[in-house]
């Protein structure tokens, strides 16, 4: 196994990470948080062994492609750090970070963030782990004030979702639903070939044979899209 004591060379894994959401914003795109990082590696003298990406993945679960190949790397040996620009993008569960680190000290491997606050000492590891608690209670916060304003909003009748249910559009002031009537009839002919006893392989072919598109205007439906209408209770 090469040495990752600090006497021989050093070796990098690059790991980068956005969630769904934020794959829209600027400032976390997998491509600005690799390069940030190839600078730090190259200012740091350590030689990339690879450069790993987890596109359109929550930090609130380990369960993810990418973190799995670099988990898998690190237990292959000869890793001195992961790299990451966030601590959050390795997870955003402390406890999850805990774990991992210990994991991977196990195979002579640390995690660096570029936004670390403290350092390998006791009170430096106390302080960031101060800094992980605070930013799972800011996450916390913000998605109560969303859930809040859902909630008034659903109490007022106004939508609180961008993406109507198929057969529905949103209004011009994007408060509320109007029936989309093609579709409304499509829904309509769904039911009834499902009363009759047909399934989604039915009627996926019913639909195809009549021309009649999806919301996307597609010809071709996905059997877990017509599940879920026939299930849905809003129709």
């Amino acid at each position: 196994m090469p040495s990752t004591n600090g006497h021989g060379p050093k070796r990098a894994i690059l790991y980068a990470r956005v969630s769904t959401d934020e794959q829209a914003r600027s400032g976390f795109s997998l491509r600005q948080q690799i390069e940030a990082l190839r600078q730090y590696a190259a200012h740091e003298g350590y030689e990339v062994l690879e450069e790993v990406t987890d596109p359109g993945q929550s930090g609130a679960s380990l369960a993810r492609p990418g973190m799995d190949r670099v988990r898998d790397l690190v237990t292959a040996g000869g890793v001195s750090v992961v790299l990451a620009q966030d601590r959050d993008r390795i997870t955003r569960e402390p406890a999850y970070h805990y774990l991992l680190r210990k994991e991977f000290e196990e195979r002579g491997t640390k995690i660096r963030a570029l936004n670390d606050r403290g350092d390998e000492s006791p009170e430096g590891e106390l302080t960031d782990g101060i800094l992980d608690q605070l930013a799972k209670y800011e996450r916390a916060k913000m998605a109560e004030r969303t859930r809040r304003g859902k909630l008034r909003k659903a109490r007022e009748g106004k939508v609180v979702t961008p993406t109507p249910k198929y057969g529905f559009r949103l209004n011009e002031a994007h408060d509320g639903l109007i029936v989309h009537e093609a579709e409304m009839a499509a829904v309509a002919k769904i039911m009834r070939w499902a009363s009759e006893g047909c399934g989604a392989n039915r009627l996926r072919t019913n639909l195809h044979a009549e021309g009649i598109p999806t919301a996307q205007g597609k010809l071709v439906w996905d059997r877990p899209v017509i599940r879920r209408i026939v299930q849905s209770d809003i129709y």
